[in-house]
């Protein structure tokens, strides 16, 4: 097989996975969204054998043969000349992908595919009623699997480790622990300081509202937000998520709660952030990684951009409020001013993903915890409700009255994404990061947006950060793109200056 031939076959391949990839996330997103619940059993067989299928390709002896015409192994040295740069990208990152892929056999992650499958319809019915004893015998068997996984993956210091890179492989528990310590040290301090602050009138926000009403809100906010309509759909689900099967095919969903409706909001422009990334990878290289997403740090970077960045900010309600107040008469009587400081209220809550910009850092650092002492062994499953209620009080000073507004409140650990959470409180300082230099770039953003004009905001993080697909590496792109790696001072920077204003310290 010659060069030429070799990187020809990898990106056939390639693209034969990413399209297993693709099938599989619809049926994820149908499991989620319409599937009957009866559906479940045949449902996972279904997912068990497309994942197992998929990881046979992954670790072929065709894809290997392939990779060996290119590249040398162990060292990421190409073995020939002329190859592009992009293609080089290719090859290195293939490389990489092959060499995690190769440590789980595909009877492992079936397994692992079909037991978390089951499980996520388990953790539903187990939040709905309450009822943690349901859902731990699927938790314990999970967690299993995940120290197994690490095992197979390797680790040196803690086998959480190899978790987390499955999900941002820049980042160690070591570095976490460094990172997170500066990081809660930080926001504990700032929300001492808040609670002393000017009350906070936000009871309009709990106007109970049907879920006809809210939907049509949403749609009214989608109709706004720079987003091709052909490539994308939005449907409701218990917790709101956004998957992508190809840049032109992207869904997300939200939640009704009815009396939260800015919850469904911020859940819309959360998912678009993502939706934004997924869209904004060029097609014409899909099944490649020069058409994938950097890390899950990355990506949560890009709905927190959107989410709290642009649709947290003043700017934004003075294009969207008199919009809002048509569709909710009861806020014609609110000023923007207070409706302003009501969505950027600090206060200690129970649920991860309504909670406020300074609070929600400090939600993630409690699962980081929790999740790192479940892997080692150090805490068992059954002692997890005390756990997180000692967590939560310790870290945000309140105690879930239920499991419910509790450990059962995410769905991560149904589906086996240990090593997942710490990504959403990375994503988040990536994000005050980037929007340091965008706001460089365009120092009148802030007229802009109170225009309506989103556009532009859309196209820097597509040609900045979107377009580049796996170029850069999580550290490298920040880098890249800001001069610094992964830090906790631009995010820590600009929540003390917006809420110590609008708390007026």
């Amino acid at each position: 097989m010659t060069a030429p031939q070799a990187f020809k076959t990898l990106k056939e391949l390639s693209t034969r996975i990413h399209t297993y990839g693709s099938i599989l996330t619809l049926l994820h997103w149908d499991q989620e969204t319409y599937m009957p619940k009866g559906g479940i059993a045949p449902r996972s067989h279904q997912i068990a054998l497309l994942s197992e299928l998929a990881h046979e390709e992954k670790i072929s002896p065709k894809f290997k043969n392939a990779l060996e015409k290119l590249i040398h192994f162990p060292s990421e040295k190409p073995k020939i000349k002329g190859l592009s740069k992009s293609q080089l990208v290719c090859v290195r990152e293939w490389k990489r992908d092959y060499e995690r892929a190769t440590k789980l056999s595909p009877e492992f992650v079936k397994e692992y595919s079909q037991v978390t499958s089951e499980a996520t319809q388990v953790w539903a019915t187990a939040k709905q009623q309450d009822n943690f004893g349901l859902f731990a015998p699927f938790l314990q068997k999970i967690i299993g699997l995940a120290r197994k996984k690490a095992e197979k993956c390797g680790f040196e210091d803690h086998p959480y480790d190899a978790l987390l890179e499955a999900y941002e492989p820049c980042v160690t528990t070591k570095r976490l622990e460094t990172i997170f310590s500066k990081l809660k040290k930080e926001l504990t301090s700032l929300l001492k300081k808040l609670e002393k602050g000017k009350e906070t009138d936000a009871h309009f926000l709990k106007t109970k509202l049907s879920d006809k009403v809210q939907w049509k809100m949403g749609e009214e906010l989608l109709s706004i937000l720079p987003m091709d309509k052909n490539y994308t759909r939005l449907d409701i689900t218990s917790h709101p998520f956004s998957l992508a099967l190809h840049p032109h095919d992207s869904r997300i969903t939200t939640r009704l709660i009815p009396n939260n409706f800015m919850s469904n909001l911020f859940s819309i422009l959360h998912e678009a952030g993502h939706s934004f990334y997924e869209m904004g990878l060029p097609a014409a290289h899909f099944g490649t990684p020069l058409a994938e997403t950097v890390s899950l740090s990355i990506h949560e970077s890009q709905s927190r951009f959107w989410e709290t960045r642009i649709g947290r900010s003043l700017p934004f309600w003075e294009f969207f409020y008199p919009k809002l107040q048509k569709q909710l008469s009861s806020l014609k009587r609110v000023s923007l001013e207070k409706f302003y400081r009501a969505i950027n209220q600090v206060a200690p809550s129970f649920i991860r993903v309504e909670a406020d910009e300074v609070t929600y850092g400090l939600h993630v650092i409690l699962r980081y915890e929790i999740e790192k002492e479940l892997i080692s062994g150090k805490l068992e499953v059954t002692d997890l409700p005390d756990a997180w209620n000692a967590k939560m009080k310790e870290l945000l000073g309140i105690t879930p009255p239920n499991h419910r507004l509790g450990c059962l409140q995410d769905i991560h650990w149904s589906l086996g994404d240990f090593g997942y959470f710490p990504t959403y409180a990375l994503g988040t300082m990536l994000a005050s990061q980037f929007f340091a230099v965008f706001e460089k770039k365009y120092p009148n953003w802030e007229e802009e947006i109170a225009k309506g004009e989103l556009g532009f905001v859309r196209d820097w993080l597509k040609e900045n950060i979107h377009k580049l697909g796996r170029t850069y590496n999580t550290e490298d792109l920040a880098k890249h793109l800001t001069g610094k790696g992964i830090s906790e001072t631009a995010h820590c920077t600009y929540l003390k200056k917006k809420y110590q204003a609008i708390y007026d310290l």
